[in-house]
């Protein structure tokens, strides 16, 4: 079937592109039949299936008392903005007490809020405050480790004798050294770090403030259900569970099986008894709940289907990191590919993960979160052309996938990378540590910094983008983290005068998929899986097929394969949508197709 090859690269006025394109001399496809889906069980329904889950990074979100750092008053002040988006549930990063070594993830004391976020009376304001909205909570849970500053880890480190000691994994020096542990957060990239008192080094699979727990001391496991106990007790509708899939040792500590490859993130999250473990925490506590949860989990596609298959009751859902780590060098930290991603991989990637559960279990879906760029940046285009345009259409592909989205916030507003010049500039411990990794093995700090600009953590960290005002209304005082200069135009104020702005997108597209059905349940088939430009899907149900067509290139391209003869528009984030096959650059449209023939009849 003949390519549009010949589609131009465009101007980047409007109507000099609407031109172009009317006159670019494509050959039509011919009829082409869409493919049946394969059978699929009636997909039982369920809230957490259906939801759309937006993520609140509570540092960034909104200061109510000057001090700098978003809180959980100033979050409840905002929250009629927050129920305007049409979001089901609200994933909320760590409010713990915490020492932020890692920005929450080091937790000190897990019944305790932090005090730069507030009081426990905040959080019930909180909860109380998204329930009257009819949203439901997640809250973000860390239990594969600690902080160095909790109380069981105070005690532990003081003697071998101590009760708290076998809370944690020990390495004792009469064993001699111990053996090679990678760390995520480490200078030295050592997951061993000594302990004089005890004479013992201690493990730590992240910063050696953050020592993990011992999951195979069945005591631990009580504490950590009883923690559980108590937030679900106040309310909270489910959780996101940290580097669940970690908690599992071989306490033999072996080296890396070769099986591996040199990938100790996957072997980490391939413990012995990792599924018992879950199995059990489903059995003492999950399933006496009306709850949801999501695991953290670098895995394989055949192990996510065992932590997620309702027979084998472990937990609900689960996110992956293959699609979020395409387009990065081998062998590097997080280093862009000068070429970009390959967009047939994206969607080899998504394609075979949603296979994965295409008859039990259910996916997730994101491209933005707290640990990754800004969504737009990383996998559209933020310039000043494209940015709004990208923005959408990326939007788009995450709402319109069978699986639940997980859509971070600000990226609804089409916030973009700040760039930071400087390592002084950023927060994060892991491009801290890292940047040490390279330093010491001689290796070049400016590129690194260069690559960050693209990748790291912090581009996704920086302050809700309020208005055009002084720190963007985030706060009266001065930032945790610098405010985005583009700030005075990429704004909620001036979004919600544009009807045609990525917020205002954002919340239709919502809209449509919570009012139709086959975009959340609808069974999903790959069109032109080697077409280099776009992404186009079917998603199918009771009789109705959706066809999902998005141009990822910042030039005119063609979705080949899909007679839209009678196909109605359903949304596109052009002004006007022509039932056309071809797209503009960074176009996204929904078509639902006319029912097919009977008998075959033509």
């Amino acid at each position: 079937m003949p390519r549009c090859e010949d589609a131009l690269r465009v101007s980047r006025l409007p109507l000099v592109l609407v031109m172009v394109l009317q006159s670019t001399a494509c050959a039509r496809v011919d009829r082409f039949e869409v493919p049946q889906a394969p059978p699929t069980a009636a997909p039982s329904r369920t809230w957490w299936k259906e939801a759309v889950v937006y993520q609140i990074y509570p540092r960034s979100f909104q200061d109510s008392n000057g001090d700098g750092v978003g809180d959980l008053p100033g979050l409840v002040s905002r929250l009629d903005y927050v129920g305007s988006l049409g979001v089901d549930a609200v994933w909320l990063n760590p409010i713990y007490a915490s020492p932020n070594k890692d920005n929450g993830y080091d937790i000190s004391d897990y019944r305790a809020i932090m005090k730069e976020f507030g009081t426990m009376a905040d959080f019930d304001r909180l909860l109380a405050g998204l329930h009257e909205r009819r949203i439901k909570l997640f809250m973000d849970l860390v239990v594969n480790h600690c902080s160095d500053q909790h109380e069981w880890f105070r005690q532990a480190r003081t003697s071998r004798d101590n009760p708290y000691y076998g809370y944690f994994h020990w390495w004792p020096e009469e064993k001699g050294k111990p053996p090679a542990r990678w760390s995520h957060f480490d200078d030295q990239a050592d997951a061993w770090e000594w302990n004089e008192p005890t004479r013992s080094y201690y493990l730590h699979y992240f910063a050696d403030s953050q020592p993990d727990l011992n999951w195979e001391n069945p005591k631990v496991r009580r504490e950590v259900y009883d923690i559980m106990r108590f937030w679900l007790d106040k309310g909270v509708d489910g959780f996101r569970l940290d580097a669940i899939a970690y908690i599992s040792k071989d306490t033999a500590f072996p080296p890396l099986p070769a099986e591996f490859k040199g990938e100790w993130g996957k072997y980490y999250a391939s413990g012995p008894r990792l599924h018992e473990y879950l199995q059990e925490m489903n059995r003492e506590v999950l399933s006496r709940y009306d709850v949801a949860t999501v695991a953290e989990a670098f895995v394989s596609v055949e192990h996510a289907r065992k932590l997620v298959d309702p027979d084998r009751r472990e937990l609900n859902m689960a996110y992956h990191f293959d699609g979020v780590s395409l387009g990065y060098l081998p062998g590097e930290f997080k280093m862009p590919d000068p070429k970009g991603y390959d967009l047939r991989e994206v969607k080899r990637v998504y394609t075979r993960w949603d296979e994965a559960f295409a008859t039990k279990g259910w996916g997730t879906i994101y491209l933005g979160n707290h640990d990754q760029p800004r969504m737009v940046s990383r996998w559209g285009n933020d310039s000043p052309d494209f940015r709004a345009l990208s923005s959408k259409m990326l939007t788009t592909f995450v709402l319109a996938m069978r699986a639940t989205p997980y859509y971070y916030f600000g990226d609804e507003l089409g916030m973009s990378n700040i760039r930071f010049d400087r390592l002084e500039d950023y927060d994060d411990i892991e491009v801290k540590t890292n940047y040490a990794q390279v330093q010491a093995r001689g290796g070049d700090l400016t590129r690194f910094l260069e690559g960050m600009k693209v990748s790291a953590r912090d581009n996704g960290r920086t302050p809700f983008q309020w208005d055009a005002s002084t720190n963007a209304g985030f706060t009266t005082g001065r930032p945790w983290l610098k405010v985005n200069p583009n700030h005075a135009t990429v704004n909620v104020a001036a979004e919600e005068k544009d009807p045609d702005s990525p917020l205002q997108y954002f919340r239709r597209v919502v809209r449509v998929r919570k009012e139709n059905p086959v975009l959340v349940y609808g069974a999903y088939r790959l069109l032109d899986a080697e077409n280099p430009d776009v992404y186009s899907f079917t998603r199918e149900l009771d009789g109705r097929t959706w066809a999902v067509l998005l141009n990822f290139k910042a030039k005119a391209a063609a979705a080949v394969g899909l007679d839209l003869k009678g196909a109605r528009l359903v949304l596109g984030n052009y002004p006007d949508g022509p039932v056309d096959e071809r797209l503009r650059p960074y176009e996204a449209r929904i078509y639902e197709l006319p029912a097919r023939q009977a008998d075959g009849a033509p």
